[in-house]
């Protein structure tokens, strides 16, 4: 960019009170430094958002800017430019008026790129701005939608290729060299294309699924699995070796379940992918989880929890000493909770200390501990020698089996603040499985002070949510009184490019906390089952919301839907 254009945008800058003086002349001095332009020097230093700058930019400029997350484009607007082209220049077709085609940029001096647009489309061009990641992402969403992405041609070159690749047990003793060629360039680059896909998507797990005549290629987004490809059953071996070379597992094993980890980036994006192969009867299927350490950066006040239940789980993290139980099936977030819980308490003041199988994320500032049963460093091994590092909060991974669950109570009696998970379907269900395990019904008592049970919905897509009115017959079977149905504000997804139509972007908890409070101590010395249990947790004196109706506080408030709700919470009668 030209000095006095610069100038002139800076003035600009600091006229609106984006930037201050001082911060100009840093930002100058870098781009100087370093050749790069004083808008991208301004984002790097983080004196500016890269939408503020875009923004101001447009203004001295004289240009539109465009918001690329409401902005909606047609798919034949889409078509008009090649994706080569489009990725490429790192530009992208927003609208044809009166001949023209309107393209999105991020650079208002790149007076070549609009040239070389205008003779390759061969049309008239008009330029208007937009971040360039915003561009990036739009770009990768809607040619996706729209072409199948460029994953289409690798599968192509890849699916045309004449070598055999299919898996039998006899031809284990063959040389991986000669049977697989896992290093060509075709494999490399569609496993790496998988994973950059499914991070584009939000993907959570990526499956390899071999079946009789072909492989399925599948990601699961918002807790949802969704089909992506499907393979020719004879490259199943390829794929496979990639993946394991990647995770640094045995290729040449193919009779038993592997673990591995694969550390990948993707952008400016470093992964944590936990790799898992097991074998089926067409083969080995895989399993690759995407740990995105964002994921964990959620507070506790983000978890969505209701206002009554967060100040409870607030105050209940802050005691000295006791269990604090957190329960449901996998893939309900309960790792994410505990997380948010480590967060808010990591103080310089605090030794925190967890034993977890694996780690899956790593926590600055808490010593984490890795079970490694080949060694015998089993959870009740680690409980007892961490004892010893004088902690003031321990994490236990998973309470098992009656020892980890012994060693947690005893942890928590001698005055440490006890976190722990359990597979349970509901809070007061926790109480009667840890008696279960073997644990004395007085020990449970006197240590566990409250037991979070919790599953994810979906929540609704911000960009297309629309009011509705639910059937009178899902209303009249949920119960809602005329009140709760005259102040509700029902809201559903129509389904649009930011959340690939499903009408669903992002997920949030539904909660049930059950206080272990006198009454429900003496209800477990007295060996009450768990029916009676929940009935008092649910009472007024108990003050428990169950899982359904926090849910459906929630579809009240527009976040869900009733079928989010119904899908993760079965009604039980107390819920009447």
């Amino acid at each position: 960019m030209e000095t006095s254009t610069s100038n002139g945008f800076v003035d600009l800058l600091i006229k609106e009170g984006v930037l201050g003086k001082d911060q100009a002349v840093d930002a100058d001095n870098l781009a100087r430094q370093t050749n790069i332009s004083l808008a991208q020097a301004l984002v790097k230093l983080g004196y500016a958002t890269e939408s503020e700058v875009m923004q101001s930019l447009a203004r001295f400029h004289h240009m539109e800017y465009v918001d690329l997350e409401t902005a909606q484009i047609p798919e034949n607007v889409i078509e008009l430019m090649p994706e080569s082209v489009a990725r490429e220049n790192v530009v992208l077709p927003l609208e044809v008026a009166d001949g023209r085609l309107k393209v999105l940029m991020s650079d208002p001096s790149d007076v070549d790129t609009i040239e070389k647009l205008r003779f390759i489309l061969n049309r008239d061009v008009t330029p208007a701005l937009a971040p360039r990641s915003s561009i990036l992402e739009a770009i990768n969403r809607m040619y996706g939608q729209v072409e199948g992405e460029s994953a289409d041609s690798i599968l192509q070159e890849f699916t045309d290729t004449a070598i055999d690749f299919t898996e039998t047990v006899d031809d284990a003793e063959v040389s991986s060299e000669e049977a697989i060629d896992e290093n060509s360039a075709p494999i490399v680059r569609l496993v790496q294309l998988m994973i950059t896909e499914a991070v584009q998507l939000r993907a959570s797990d990526i499956h390899v699924e071999p079946f009789e005549d072909r492989v399925r290629i599948r990601y699961r987004i918002d807790g949802v699995l969704h089909e992506r490809d499907t393979l020719p059953r004879r490259q199943l071996g390829a794929i496979l070796s990639r993946i394991k070379i990647l995770s640094k597992i045995d290729i040449a094993e193919r009779r038993r379940p592997q673990d591995g980890r694969i550390k990948i980036s993707v952008g400016e994006k470093e992964l944590d992918l936990r790799v898992s192969v097991i074998p089926t009867s067409h083969g080995q299927s895989a399993v690759m989880r995407l740990l995105d350490k964002d994921n964990i950066k959620v507070g506790v006040r983000q978890l969505g929890f209701s206002e009554v239940t967060y100040k409870r789980f607030n105050s209940l993290i802050r005691r000295p000493n006791g269990i604090i139980l957190v329960t449901g099936p996998t893939g309900s977030g309960k790792t994410t909770t505990l997380y948010a819980a480590l967060n808010q308490l990591n103080r310089p003041d605090r030794k925190i200390i967890t034993a977890e199988d694996p780690v899956e994320y790593y926590l600055p500032g808490i010593n984490q501990v890795e079970v490694r049963h080949n060694i015998g460093l089993d959870f009740a091994r680690i409980i007892r020698s961490m004892l010893r590092q004088a902690p003031n909060i321990i994490l236990v991974g998973e309470m098992r089996d009656s020892e980890t669950a012994s060693m947690g109570i005893q942890a928590s009696l001698t005055g440490h603040l006890v976190f722990s998970t359990l597979h349970t379907n509901d809070a007061p269900s926790a109480v009667t499985r840890m008696v279960d395990m073997g644990v004395p019904g007085y020990l449970v008592a006197s240590s566990v002070v409250a037991i979070v049970a919790q599953r994810l919905v979906r929540t609704i897509c911000p960009k297309c949510r629309a009011r509705y009115t639910p059937p009178q017959s899902v209303l009249a079977d949920v119960g809602l009184t005329e009140e709760q149905i005259k102040n509700a504000n029902f809201m559903r997804g129509k389904g649009c490019n930011s959340c690939q139509k499903t009408g669903f972007r992002g997920r949030i908890g539904i909660y049930e906390l059950m206080m272990v409070d006198s009454q429900v101590r003496q209800m477990i010395f007295e060996n009450k089952s768990t029916t009676e249990i929940r009935k008092y947790a649910i009472s007024d004196a108990g003050g428990m919301t169950t899982l359904f109706r926090d849910g459906v506080e929630k579809v009240l408030s527009g976040i869900t839907t009733f079928e989010e709700i119904y899908r993760v919470a079965k009604r039980t009668e107390q819920d009447e």
